[in-house]
């Protein structure tokens, strides 16, 4: 509403402000020479004069808001208060005068007020136009309910609102040409116009498919001003209005489509969705910022793909629905003579139709690929009914997902038809579609495996190309491995042949370090598989899984690749421990499988880069030997623990001896823990005293040891062991005295002790920092 005088009045009122501010200038340059001459006089008496404290300028308040905007407050103000107390006069104090009376009271105040903005904007007052022309346009409203309450009050409601609005639009319109510097009447009837076809509608008992007809109509209207308009607010005005009366023409076509039972009921309701479509599309067609009519066209898109949704929703069954939708969906892509945002926007309607086909078909993937997980309960339960059965376990198949093959496959077709690089996110709907077609149409259970087991083949030859296939081959390889497990004969084959392929993608470097790994780990499965249809015990088996530990270290020398090297390495690690495991329920063969895991373990660190595993290598057989010992029922711990204390205190000694700069955990850490530290466990369960004893003064002469040639790990070690042990002894007559003390005492003595801790704290940190030094120091 702020006002913008013509450029003859702006220049007018230019020059005027120069002429006030060179007067201005001119008045204040005389009293700056007035002020130099007074202080030139006044300064020689400024020597001996104190000087004055000079005044703070006062500071000028900060001004909150803008005289354009003040102007716009106070005439929104007056336009709005005057139209209240029209209402006021209208609905309250109408019924002191006559007919006559009141028709000359409003039509000539209604006159007036839309004849007083003519006057404003030739003296350039165009903000309090506007807010005049404003109040006139309410008056009219009110006129209109003046004149329904003197002369119209036995007419239909309806009716009456459908010609009011009709009249009021093309008033404000025409009031809004003839006066065109105003911006809100147009806007304001542009508004207007959104009601008199629902209403005449309405009127004439037309129903819910007329309505939205209508309303889409308007909305087409909407877009033609918002197109071809000149005006900017009219232009937003009518953007904000077509999307309005479109969505709500949108939304009826949704429910009478919803509600349809029949062909001719969906067709009515596909009549109402192009005609929204077609509105959109040519939006986008005239729109002149491509954005935007990317945005529309695609929505324009899906209305199509809506409306033929209705229509074959009563039309074909429900597992077809989803694939007649994609080739109606796909069918925007062939669109052709357009302008190249509106195709843009078709595309984005075709993607979004392709990825809820998708979605539709996700049920049915997962099925496929995570019920066969529940086999791991049910292992050679018998051969299943075909694949389906497989897969589900004899489970609920998602309704409608016989289709989602050919879904899939229309999908992946669309993409690699469309090439660049659509073509590389070709691939997962393809494989999807492959793992599920023998679920979807109920093929043979070895069919099923078949198909699944070339899958993983071909997956493993595109991965040279194609990363994503590694870990799809990977995901299709445990599905498949979960679905054979329904009977021996093909839990054994597909092992075998899974071992053999990823091996072969190993061999010829394809993602080497994964798929060697997977190689390895089928091969672990199928060992035990193996053992377990041969009859054999768990812990028999686990010496069948222990080739692949051996083939595991034989392999690693031989290739090049660290990644690979450390991938086979592991898994090789990882199935010795579930060797391990299977025989952890017999200790003889425990003993005997440890013996071997380390043997490997030592053949591994005979490499120059893996001497660290000589580490696990005399761990393992330090297990062994105290599972054998345990398997003789040999009581007495340090039976086991002494025969390697010995020898690896000996070995540390002359490790130290060539080398004195070896720390002493490296030398004897390892040595006096495998004595120590079990036979001080054994301690707590032993009830006589003389285990007790001898540990105890073992671990003082360690500890003196330690102290005597300033060796860190027989001090810490023996000292700890030392204090554990007389803790313990000491234990029962620390129980005694606790219960023969009143209850307050253990609370008040610990409230000393943190009062003499915190009293001497300074001196306690000095002394911490004194035995790390110490310790430090130690080798």
């Amino acid at each position: 509403m702020t006002h913008i005088p013509p450029p003859a009045e702006e220049l007018r009122l230019l020059d005027t402000e120069l002429r006030r501010l060179d007067a201005r200038r001119a008045q204040l340059l005389a009293r700056r020479a007035w002020l130099i001459t007074a202080l030139q006089q006044a300064r020689p008496l400024a020597a001996t004069a104190p000087q004055p404290v000079a005044p703070v300028a006062p500071v000028a308040p900060r001004r909150e808001a803008t005289a354009p905007g003040v102007q716009n407050v106070l005439l929104l103000l007056g336009g709005v208060l005057l139209t209240v107390a029209a209402m006021v006069f209208t609905l309250v104090s109408w019924g002191h005068l006559g007919i006559v009376g009141r028709s000359a009271v409003l039509g000539a105040v209604t006159l007036a007020v839309l004849a007083a903005p003519v006057a404003l904007l030739r003296r350039s007052l165009r903000s309090t136009a506007e807010a005049v022309a404003g109040l006139g346009l309410a008056l009219t409203v009110l006129d209109a309910y003046a004149l329904h309450e003197a002369a119209f009050q036995g007419s239909d409601g309806t009716t009456y609102l459908a010609v009011c609005t009709t009249a009021l639009a093309l008033l404000w319109t025409a009031y809004g040409t003839a006066l065109g510097a105003l911006r809100l009447p147009r806007p304001a009837a542009l508004v207007v116009a959104q009601l008199p076809v629902p209403l005449w509608v309405a009127a004439a008992g037309g129903g819910l498919w007329t309505a939205a007809a209508g309303v889409l109509l308007t909305a087409g209207f909407d877009v033609a001003v918002a197109l071809r308009g000149s005006a900017r607010p009219v232009r937003v005005v009518a953007v904000v209005c077509a999307i309005g009366s479109g969505a709500w023409g949108v939304l009826a076509a949704g429910v009478l489509a919803l509600e349809a039972s029949g062909p001719a009921g969906a067709g009515r309701a596909a009549v109402l969705f192009a005609l929204a479509a077609a509105i959109a599309v040519a939006a986008a067609w005239f729109s002149p910022r491509s954005d935007a009519a990317q945005v529309v066209a695609a929505v324009g898109g899906l209305l199509l793909v809506a409306g033929a949704g209705g229509v074959l929703r009563v039309t074909v069954s429900d597992a077809w629905l989803m694939p007649a939708l994609l080739v109606c969906g796909v069918a925007l892509l062939a669109v052709v003579r357009v302008p190249d945002a509106v195709r843009g926007g078709l595309a984005v309607a075709s993607a979004v139709v392709q990825g809820l086909a998708l979605l539709s078909a996700l049920p049915a993937v997962a099925a496929t690929v995570l019920g066969p997980l529940g086999r791991i309960g049910d292992v050679w339960s018998g051969t299943p009914v075909d694949a389906r059965d497989a897969a589900t376990l004899g489970g609920v198949w998602p309704s409608g997902a016989e289709t989602a093959p050919l879904v899939l496959a229309l999908v992946a077709a669309v993409l690699v038809v469309r090439g660049g690089v659509w073509r590389q996110w070709a691939l997962p709907p393809a494989w999807a579609a492959v793992v599920v077609l023998p679920a979807a149409l109920q093929l043979p259970y070895a069919v099923g495996l078949s198909v699944q087991g070339l899958a993983v083949a071909g997956l493993l030859a595109a991965a040279a190309t194609a990363p994503v296939a590694l870990w799809l081959a990977v995901v299709t390889s445990v599905a498949v491995a979960f679905v054979s497990l329904a009977t021996e004969a093909a839990t054994l084959t597909v092992l075998a042949v899974l071992t053999a392929l990823f091996a072969a993608a190993a061999r010829q470097g394809r993602h080497a370090p994964v798929t060697a790994a997977v190689s390895l780990g089928y091969a672990t499965a199928l060992a035990g598989a193996a053992g377990a249809a041969a009859g054999w015990r768990p812990e028999h088996v686990a010496l069948l899984v222990l080739v692949v530990p051996v083939a595991a270290a034989l392999l690693a020398p031989r290739i090049t690749d660290p990644a690979t090297v450390l991938a086979v390495e592991i898994t090789g690690a990882v199935a010795g421990a579930v060797a391990i495991g299977l025989a952890v329920f017999d200790a003889p063969l425990l003993a005997l499988v440890l013996a071997l895991c380390g043997v490997i373990a030592a053949g591994t660190a005979i490499r120059p880069d893996r001497r660290g595993v000589g580490y696990a290598a005399a761990v393992l057989f330090v297990l062994a030997t105290w599972v054998r010992l345990a398997a003789w029922q040999v009581d007495l711990v340090e039976a086991y623990t002494l025969p390697v204390t010995v020898p690896a205190l000996a070995v540390g000694f002359l490790r130290r001896h060539r080398d004195p700069a070896v720390s002493s955990w490296a030398a004897y850490g390892a040595g006096l823990a495998a004595t120590l530290l079990p036979s001080l466990a054994a301690v707590q369960h032993d009830p006589e005293w003389l285990r007790p004893l001898l540990l105890g003064t073992a671990a003082l002469l360690v500890t003196l040891l330690g102290a005597r040639h300033r060796l860190q790990a027989p001090l810490v070690l023996g000292g700890a062991v030392l204090v554990l042990v007389a803790l313990h002894e000491l234990a029962p007559y620390l129980v005694q005295m606790a219960d023969a003390l009143p209850r307050w005492v253990p609370p008040a003595l610990a409230g000393l002790l943190l009062l003499g801790v915190g009293a001497t704290y300074e001196q306690r940190l000095r002394d911490v920092r004194r035995v790390r030094e110490v310790l430090g120091r130690m080798n």
